[in-house]
């Protein structure tokens, strides 16, 4: 199961919760309001249901999301806007704060190093864009890239990307996963 298949099965599973339409708390339906934990956790169900993964999807406080006998993986939400429409403050921070120890991206990939296992590692960003994008995704991602290899020191495999449009958030529009495999 390489990362490439996840990433998609992933995005595939966020849009079958985006489709049923439920609302986050009080936030307008689609699935790009839900926060990282919960929404975990339904990936984590609706991986559990498609045969290829069966019962071995579990969330976790380390890894987010295990895939048993497969993936450690850590998640983070990008969202350049809130429910609202109005740009969200300090929204990269999830993946960019570059220190050891914080919960970011970056922090979870040197997390990810130490983690004792035989389990392959990655991270996964999860992003929203209007369709077409008022701010897009992709210097986000590659900043990213250029922040773990070049400031952190970790080292990257190439990037897992996919998109799913049509979402039904308003604002929320469209679905970009990527994925990176973390090499110790």
């Amino acid at each position: 199961m390489d990362l490439e298949h996840v990433v998609n099965d992933v995005a595939d599973v966020i849009k079958e919760i985006d489709i049923a339409g439920d609302r986050f708390k009080d936030f307008q339906p689609g699935v790009g309001p839900y926060g990282e934990p919960q929404l975990v956790k339904l990936v984590a169900t609706k991986l559990s249901s498609l045969p290829r993964y069966g019962a071995g999807v579990k969330t976790k406080r380390t890894p987010d999301l295990l895939i048993c006998g497969h993936w450690a993986l850590e998640v983070k939400l990008a969202r350049p806007f809130g429910d609202n429409g109005r740009t969200a403050e300090n929204w990269s921070v999830n993946l960019l704060h570059p220190y050891q120890g914080n919960t970011s991206l970056l922090g979870d990939c040197v997390k990810l190093q130490a983690l004792t296992s035989q389990l392959r590692k990655g991270v996964i960003g999860i992003g929203y864009e209007h369709d077409p994008p008022q701010v897009t995704l992709e210097p986000l991602w590659r900043a990213f890239e250029l922040l773990a290899s070049e400031v952190m020191g970790v080292k990257l495999g190439a990037r897992a990307m996919t998109r799913h449009t049509g979402l039904i958030h308003p604002v929320h529009q469209q679905l970009i996963m990527v994925g990176w495999k973390v090499l110790c």
